[in-house]
């Protein structure tokens, strides 16, 4: 199996998210609600609360992203470290430090909940974005450039986390595509030459 990780991670999510539709004391009990984590120390909610989706839509948003790009970063991180085990730690990384300002920010908030792999999913994302800026993505459908669509999903991103008011974990989606940028680096520094030379000569697809 060429994506044993990514795989896995989508299965195990798909089947966690799944099973919270039908049972609302598994979500109960991985979501991410400060309280639980400062008072009653559960501090597996840093990370469970990414396991575990509102809808069929949200999970299959992230799971349907995690696949298509899951799968190039994890041959990327195997083939630059020789470890398995790289990928699935970039990935729940990615999931503790998305939400670490959201949890900052609402600790003493008990009306605050999050949850879904969106900032994972972000991490990933960005860090195929570092690697190929001028290739393809499809956003609904329609194709563009992955660094403008870098620019627009940050600049979106910021506007709608000062906005507020559509229940979206915005600072999440920051926070994950800024750890999937600076992972990428700090495991492989010469990235970000490949990352400019490849910006300064666009070329689409």
């Amino acid at each position: 199996m060429d994506y044993p990780v990514t795989l896995l991670l989508i299965a195990v999510t798909s089947v966690v998210s799944w099973l919270g539709f039908g049972d609302r004391r598994i979500i109960d009990r991985m979501i991410l609600w400060p309280p639980a984590v400062s008072r009653g120390r559960q501090y597996w909610r840093l990370v469970s609360y990414g396991f575990v989706h509102a809808d069929m839509a949200h999970l299959l948003f992230n799971m349907v992203t995690l696949f298509f790009f899951g799968r190039l970063i994890e041959q990327v991180m195997l083939r630059l470290t020789g470890a398995l085990l790289t990928f699935p730690l970039f990935y729940l990384g990615a999931l503790l430090v998305s939400i670490l300002p959201s949890y900052l920010k609402h600790q003493r908030d008990p009306q605050y909940l999050s949850l879904g792999a969106s900032g994972a999913v972000s991490a990933v994302l960005f860090a195929y974005i570092l690697l190929a800026p001028w290739s393809l993505i499809f956003v609904f459908f329609i194709p563009a450039p992955a660094v403008l669509y870098a620019v627009f999903y940050v600049g979106y991103s910021l506007w709608m986390d000062r906005r507020g008011g559509d229940h979206v974990n915005h600072s999440a989606h920051l926070a994950g595509a800024a750890f999937g940028v600076m992972f990428m680096l700090a495991m492989e520094p010469r990235l970000l030459q490949v990352f400019l030379h490849e910006l300064l000569n666009p070329r689409l697809g």
